[in-house]
């Protein structure tokens, strides 16, 4: 993209981003939605983890990592948002952050640059599923950016493995999930009903990987769904019959192996 097509971008990003009042915003609202979200989190984190941020936008949830005491990576490939991360953590040793894309191998991508930073998108069949379900139909995608790309398996062997990986990358969370053959203790993705086939194969996925047990939780009620952690067979079966379409979530992935290993572990030492 050049020069005057990214002030064009901009510009108009900037005139239509008051209209962003129906999406799937992360930023927390008040006090109280922020204590939910810690709450939440720190069934899956605790003081000193790694948790990687992938999609992190804005860093809503790094923040939340960040006061739950771990080490976290965001890996976000927006110019704008990388700015306002380096902004906000420009002195922070225990936030690295990522200017790429996570993806199934490494490389650069087309990024799909929407009125809001928050609907940006490497994956055109999730634009067309959304906008044509009419939950943004009200929304553009208005330019492209091309950005780097890497894979879940680089950043572990550079970084390590997270003990909490969080995936919100718009439909392009299947591609995520295959650069990925490590297998990592809780995993977040977020699905919508209308392109419930790249959730159901990124569970697939993640279930061939190792003994992964689901969860999920609706918008953003700081709450799972069920008691109890399920089958992969069971999850896709809930999640294809959702009787409210238009709404949105993340299903949860709990790796089974590494807690039963654990016990092990600790009897030989």
């Amino acid at each position: 993209m050049s020069q005057a097509e990214r002030k064009v971008v901009s510009k108009k990003r900037d005139t239509v981003h008051r209209l962003y009042s129906r999406s799937k915003t992360i930023r927390p609202k008040n006090i109280r939605h922020r204590k939910e979200m810690l709450g939440f989190y720190s069934q899956f984190i605790q003081r000193d983890d790694l948790c990687f941020d992938v999609g992190a936008n804005i860093g809503s949830r790094t923040e939340v990592f960040h006061r739950l005491g771990a080490r976290v990576l965001a890996i976000e490939p927006q110019e704008s948002c990388v700015d306002t991360l380096r902004r906000k953590y420009r002195d922070n040793n225990r936030v690295t952050i990522i200017p790429a894309a996570l993806s199934n191998k490494e490389g650069k991508a087309d990024l799909l640059i929407s009125q809001a930073n928050t609907l940006s998108s490497l994956s055109r069949e999730w634009i067309e599923s959304v906008k044509s379900s009419g939950r943004f139909s009200e929304y553009e995608w208005i330019g492209s950016e091309t950005i780097l790309t890497t894979t879940l398996d680089r950043l572990i062997e550079e970084f390590g493995a997270p003990v909490f990986c969080k995936i919100d990358v718009e439909g392009f969370e299947f591609q995520v999930i295959k650069g990925l053959t490590t297998p990592i203790e809780y995993i977040s993705l977020e699905f919508t009903p209308e392109f419930i086939e790249s959730t159901l194969c990124s569970i697939q996925y993640l279930s061939d990987l190792c003994h992964y047990q689901f969860n999920y939780a609706v918008e953003e009620s700081m709450s799972l769904a069920l008691m109890d952690w399920i089958s992969p067979d069971e999850i896709c079966e809930i999640l294809v019959n959702l009787p409210d379409k238009m709404i949105f979530g993340d299903v949860y992935a709990k790796n089974v192996t590494v807690q039963l290993q654990q016990p092990a572990t600790l009897e030989k030492n």
